[in-house]
């Protein structure tokens, strides 16, 4: 099954997929409807969020990915509505980001991510 995900500097060696934190979680949106998608990132615009470009790819690359990384997915289905708080952020983004320059920021995180597997990782999504 293909789905959407949103991808900054897709096909660049900086190549990033959309994410919330929630709970310190880290969960990656995927999207059955590409409409639902796109509709996502023109939110993410307004509130001057960086602008990825909507993607779509097989469920299951997704799943291994999250999953090699420790982070969860969460399916934002067709005319989803949303029951909790929680379920709001799977079609609205937060009112906070993080700054890029913590995207590439490791040096002082505890737990250190290997940008090379990340990076790996990615391009098999492509």
């Amino acid at each position: 099954m293909n789905i959407f995900v949103l991808l900054y500097n897709s096909g660049t060696d900086k190549e990033g997929i959309h994410s919330i934190e929630l709970k310190g979680r880290t969960i990656v949106l995927m999207f059955e409807e590409r409409d639902d998608a796109t509709r996502y990132c023109g939110l993410l615009e307004a509130q001057d969020f960086p602008l990825p470009t909507v993607e779509m790819i097989d469920i299951e690359q997704i799943k291994e990915f999250c999953n090699n990384l420790n982070y969860e997915c969460k399916l934002v289905e067709k005319n989803f509505v949303p029951k909790t708080y929680e379920d709001r952020l799977l079609i609205s983004p937060p009112q906070k980001n993080l700054e890029v320059e913590k995207w590439e920021e490791n040096e002082d995180n505890e737990e250190k991510i290997d940008i090379n597997t990340i990076k790996e990782n990615l391009e098999k999504l492509l």
